[in-house]
This record gives C-alpha cells, structure tokens and sequence, in this order.
C-alpha cells in the first residue's frame, strides 16, 4: 500500500517519527514531492532560526532512506484539478502520479473525500492510520512506538510517557489503545 504524506504529518517530528516507523516495519510505502519536504523545512522555521537547518537534514536522511518515495505531479493533473485551496493541488496531483491510495493528512476541509474519491484515492487521519496498523499487528506498532518514545527521551534528555507523547503529537487513539493494550497484552 502506498500512503502520500502531506506536509501536516511530517511536521510535527513525533507524528512523523511513529509514521515512518510504521513505514520501516513495512506496512506501507510512504511517498511525498519535493514541494511538500520545502513546506516541511519552512514550518520548522517556527522554532526559531536553526529550526529549518534541522529539518533540511532530517530531509537528507528521509530522502537517502526512502530514494524513491519522491513523486512530483504531472502538470496536466496540476492543471485540470481543483481543491478548497489552490495550494494543496500539488499534493492531490502527487498522490495520483505516485499511484497512493490515500492521502495522509490532518487537514480534512482541505482534501474533500468526494474529489479524492474522483481521483481513485481516499484521505486518511494519521491518528486513524496507525491505530489500523496497530490492530493489524500490535507488537509491531508496540515496537515503533517504544523506539520512538526512546528516542524522545533522548534528545530531550527527559523521561516520556507513551501516552502524554502521543497525545502532544495528536495521535490519541493510538495512545488509547496502546494504554488499553498494556492492561492486557501487546501495549506498553
């Protein structure tokens, strides 16, 4: 399955991390444009002035990891589609020249499912996505979420809980079910 990521899900960096985590463990096939990696770079700016450094060789490593995930749109899609806003055109027009089957996306109003549908694709909450991944194979979800957890931990220099890092990141059925799932088994 491949899943074209909209900038709103690769900004922010936990949202992110658990996402191309799932990717690693091989439930999907993430794609984006070099249009949305430029948006990615220019929100970072928001943290002040070495935030787009950041993010432009967090970039790097995302491109070296997946080199083919990368698609641009065809300017005849760019040309003949419409969206609530022009500016999101480019990820629709993406997403159909990368073959997605959905569009992984926070921003609803902007991607109506009727369009999408048009185009053969569906849009996707990421909260939503990764609670599906977990219920497919929950010790596999377990395990990224877990690695992205330490890795917060570590940067931070900060103990994390699952739960308060998923919810900060606005994934909080997956935080649900992972709580729900350490009550029995296969959660933190």
């Amino acid at each position: 399955m491949k899943l074209f990521l909209d900038a709103c899900v690769l900004f922010p960096t936990v949202m992110r991390e658990v996402l191309l985590g799932a990717a690693k463990a091989g439930f999907y096939t993430p794609l984006w444009s070099e249009r949305v990696l430029e948006e990615w770079a220019r929100a970072a700016r928001k943290l002040g002035p070495e935030g787009e450094a950041v993010a432009r060789g967090e970039i790097a490593l995302l491109q070296a990891a997946w080199p083919g995930a990368a698609v641009e749109p065809r300017q005849g899609d760019l040309a003949r589609l419409w969206l609530p806003d022009p500016a999101d055109i480019h990820v629709l027009a993406a997403a159909i020249a990368g073959s997605a089957e959905a569009i992984v996306t926070s921003n609803a109003q902007d991607f109506p499912r009727n369009i999408l549908a048009e185009e053969g694709l569906s849009r996707a909450d990421p909260d939503a996505v990764l609670l599906g991944f977990y219920k497919a194979d929950r010790a596999a979800m377990v395990a990224v979420v877990e690695a992205v957890r330490a890795e917060a931990e570590r940067l931070s220099g900060a103990p994390w809980q699952v739960r308060a890092l998923l919810k900060k990141a606005r994934l909080p059925r997956l935080s649900k079910a992972l709580a729900q799932g350490s009550a029995g088994q296969g959660g933190i």
